[in-house]
C-alpha cells in the first residue's frame, strides 16, 4: 500500500471516530435528497460544522468517503466558500457587514469597536479569530463580511446568520456582552437565536420546527416595493407562452 493510501486510511479511521452514528444517519438522509450524491457536498459540509464547529481534515475525509470524492475535491469546495471555517469557531459567530453602504453608515466603526472589545493584551481581535475557548459557552468568533443583503437596514450584523439591523457601536458592544454572559439577545427579525453549531445543523437541513418557525424574517422596509406594487396594481409582464419550450431544462437521470 502506498504512503498516500496509508494517510487516506488513517484519516478515514480518524473520521469514523469523530462522527457518531447519528451524524452518519443524517449524512445518508442528506445524500438521499439528491439525484447525484456529489450534489450533497454543501449541506454535508454544514453537517460537519454542526459537529465540530469547523471543517477539519476529519470532516473532509468524512465527506469524501460519503460522496465517493477525493479529499482534494472536497477541500477545493471547503476553501472556496467563506461560510466553511477552517479553524474552530466560538459558540457564536458574529459577522459585521463592511461592504460599501454599511461601511459608510458605520459598519467599519462597529467592526473596529468589536475588535477592540473582544481583543486581549492590547491587541484587537482579528478576522475569524475567537475570544474565549472555541465551542465553549460565551466564546465569540468575529469576522467582517461582504454584503449581507440588508442594505435598507444598515449598518447590520449577523449572529449565527440571524439579523441584527440598524446597529451602532454601542448596540453592537451590548450584543457581544450579552453573548459572553451566556444570554441570547433576540434578533431584529426571524427565529430565536441559537448557537453557531445549531445554525449549521439547520443549514444542513435539520430544523427545530417548534422554535419560531412562523416569526417574520422580512422587515417593512424590505417589503415596501411589494406594498407599493399592490397599492398601485403594478404587475410584472406575463410569461411568454413558449417560454417553457425555449428554456426547458434537460432531464436529470434517475439515481442508481
Amino acid at each position: 500500500m502506498s504512503e498516500r493510501s496509508d494517510v487516506g486510511v488513517q484519516r478515514l479511521t480518524s473520521a469514523a471516530k469523530t462522527f457518531d452514528e447519528q451524524t452518519h444517519l443524517r449524512a445518508e438522509a442528506v445524500i438521499a435528497r439528491y439525484p447525484r450524491s456529489r450534489s450533497a457536498l454543501l449541506p454535508l459540509l454544514h453537517l460537519v460544522q454542526s459537529v465540530q464547529g469547523y471543517v477539519s481534515q476529519d470532516g473532509i475525509a468524512f465527506c469524501a468517503d460519503k460522496l465517493d470524492l477525493t479529499a482534494a475535491e472536497v477541500s477545493a469546495v471547503a476553501t472556496f466558500y467563506t461560510m466553511y471555517k477552517r479553524r474552530p469557531c466560538g459558540e457564536h459567530l458574529i459577522s459585521v457587514c463592511t461592504n460599501t453602504l454599511c461601511a459608510m453608515l458605520g459598519g467599519d466603526d462597529i467592526y473596529q469597536a468589536l475588535q477592540t472589545e473582544l481583543g486581549g493584551d492590547g491587541a484587537p481581535l482579528g478576522h475569524e479569530q475567537t475570544a474565549g475557548e472555541p465551542g465553549e459557552a460565551g466564546s465569540v468568533t468575529l469576522e467582517h463580511a461582504e454584503c449581507l443583503a440588508a442594505c435598507d437596514l444598515g449598518p447590520v450584523l449577523q449572529i449565527n446568520y440571524e439579523y441584527y439591523d440598524n446597529q451602532s457601536t454601542a448596540s453592537a458592544i451590548e450584543l457581544v456582552n450579552e453573548l459572553r454572559a451566556g444570554r441570547r439577545p433576540a434578533p431584529t427579525r426571524g427565529v430565536p437565536l441559537t448557537s453557531f453549531r445549531q445554525a449549521e445543523l439547520e443549514l444542513a437541513g435539520f430544523f427545530n420546527e417548534a422554535a419560531g418557525a412562523d416569526d417574520p424574517s422580512a422587515a417593512a422596509e424590505t417589503l415596501r416595493g411589494v406594498v407599493m406594487a399592490n397599492e398601485n396594481g403594478w404587475q410584472a409582464p406575463a410569461m411568454p407562452e413558449d417560454a417553457t419550450e425555449i428554456h426547458a431544462l434537460p432531464p436529470v437521470p434517475e439515481k442508481k
